[in-house]
């Protein structure tokens, strides 16, 4: 009798044992894997009564595009996960802004990239990432406007390569890479040739910094400083500088050289309601025999909560510096300098 007692009391402890070491594992030995994503829609209607403002229109703007019509914009579906030093992340993203802003034919990804710690300061990304220049993003849930600026649409969307990160201290910290020779493909069209480094600084609690470059033979020089600094709990600064000179100056296809720059105010008026203004000044540079060619935009925008749901209401104002420059036409046909706008967007983040 006290055999059967004793083996029944040492297969529960057994039992009880090994339930507790898988559940360990679970929970300490192997991080969850990580969905997240969007999905978003909008309405857009130019005063003019027809299509000025974006892509593929004259105004070289991505996004919100379709004049008076309820419009899909994509759905973004991302995976992480990490155990111990090594880390993925993949993104894929379907719809009409991803197609604007993934050029190769039939992708959809977005990110695809592999991650190792090699110590707690030191860190090595290899694949295909979004890029680290600029700052707007393609994903409707990482920007405060829904159209995105000039700045942007011309800037590079994603990088392939090899870089590491260095963290020196808690507010700078330094990556240098080497990525494909052009922009925006996971296939190098000749090499990988392009020098890419980040300097982040951190100088005051809330006030982050990064000045970005990106240099290579085939894809030409970008020098960029993005920052933002939340001034107080409602009162948030953004600012976004650039200068993009090509490597051939009469390469077909590639994008012209360009500088601007733009500001980012934004006021949080209560937990749920944010408004924002995007003032920006854009320039194409004199490439012989054309002149440099300007233009400005303001977007006034508010973004309005409840949970994962943000309505995006926005007005937007564009401005050639000539008219010469402008294929924007107003209500009659003529042409124009100006063109303005309403989109009213909703995104869904999960």
């Amino acid at each position: 009798m006290k055999k059967k007692f004793l083996l029944l009391l040492l297969a529960a402890s057994t039992y009880s044992f090994v339930s507790r070491a898988q559940d360990t594992i679970k929970t300490t030995g192997d991080s969850p894997l990580v969905l997240y994503g969007s999905v978003d829609a909008y309405y857009k209607d130019d005063f003019s009564g027809h299509n000025n403002i974006g892509f593929p229109s004259a105004g070289y703007t991505y996004y919100a595009n379709e004049q008076n019509s309820v419009s899909l914009g994509m759905v973004d579906i991302g995976l992480k996960k990490k155990v111990g030093k090594a880390s993925f992340v993949g993104e894929l993203s379907f719809g009409p802004r991803s197609d604007a802003s993934l050029p190769v034919p039939n992708n959809h990804i977005e990110n695809l990239y592999l991650s190792y710690d090699v110590t707690d300061k030191f860190n090595l990304t290899a694949g295909y990432m979004a890029t680290f220049v600029g700052y707007e993003v393609i994903s409707p849930t990482g920007n405060f406007n829904y159209s995105t600026s000039y700045l942007f649409s011309a800037g590079p969307f994603q990088n392939a390569g090899l870089k590491a990160t260095y963290a020196f201290s808690d507010k700078v910290s330094l990556m240098a890479g080497i990525f494909n020779d052009k922009w925006n493909v996971y296939t190098a069209e000749h090499d990988v040739s392009t020098f890419g480094a980040q300097l982040t600084v951190t100088p005051v609690k809330n006030w982050t910094a990064y000045v970005n470059l990106l240099s290579g033979p085939s894809s030409g020089t970008i020098i960029d400083l993005t920052t933002s600094y939340q001034i107080t709990n409602a009162f948030k600064l953004g600012l976004n500088a650039a200068d993009y000179t090509k490597a051939h100056v009469y390469d077909e296809g590639e994008p012209n050289a360009y500088e601007g720059v733009a500001l980012y105010p934004q006021y949080a008026v209560s937990k749920a309601v944010t408004l924002g203004l995007r003032a920006e000044y854009f320039e194409f540079k004199a490439v012989d025999p054309d002149p440099a060619a300007h233009i400005t935009e303001a977007t006034l925008t508010a973004n309005i909560k409840s949970g994962p749901l943000t309505f995006i209401p926005e007005v937007r104002l564009d401005s050639w510096g000539k008219l010469d420059y402008s294929s924007f036409t107003n209500s009659s046909g003529e042409p124009t300098k100006s063109a303005s706008q309403f989109v009213l967007a909703a995104v869904y983040a999960f």
